[in-house]
């Protein structure tokens, strides 16, 4: 049986693993390297002076994973409270991946940088690329991992 401490940190690091591949991947076929991927991950609490710093691809990386951590530990707080959604751990976490999107690209990334075009102007690859990443990435990845850690504690 895993302690809750230890889904909270298995979650957190594939669910967002599996994200940061996919920013490297789908930035790299528009010629972004990931040090630049990461270079903007900082950029959101630390401003657009991160952009010019190799040296914030650090700060990117821990706070692309303290973003993650949070989304992690939203559900599983909800897997703890809510059974259901520890017996169907695909449904859920592609629920969770889709609502995760909205929350980022409609409300969170539009508050930071209010110039950027919404998903909808995007047009259908990238936000192709978003929702694999969120839904199936991310969302899967934190339903099974989370919601079969949280079900097997209870049986």
């Amino acid at each position: 049986m895993r302690s809750l401490t230890r889904l909270w940190v298995e979650g957190t690091a594939v669910a967002g693993t599996l994200d940061l591949l996919s920013a490297f991947v789908f930035s790299g076929t528009k010629g972004v390297w990931p040090m630049r991927v990461l270079q903007f991950v900082a950029s959101g609490p630390f401003g657009d002076s991160a952009l010019a710093n190799p040296a914030f691809a650090i700060a990117g990386l821990v706070v692309h994973y303290a973003i993650m951590a949070c989304m992690v530990g939203v559900y599983l707080l909800a897997a703890v409270r809510l059974r259901p959604r520890t017996r169907r751990p695909l449904a859920w976490g592609m629920a969770y991946g889709f609502g995760l999107w909205i929350v980022m690209y409609w409300i969170v990334r539009p508050l930071r940088w209010p110039n950027a075009p919404l998903p909808s102007a995007t047009g259908l690859v990238p936000i192709g690329e978003e929702l694999i990443s969120h839904v199936i990435l991310v969302g899967i990845s934190i339903g099974v991992v989370v919601g079969r850690g949280v079900a097997a504690r209870r049986d």
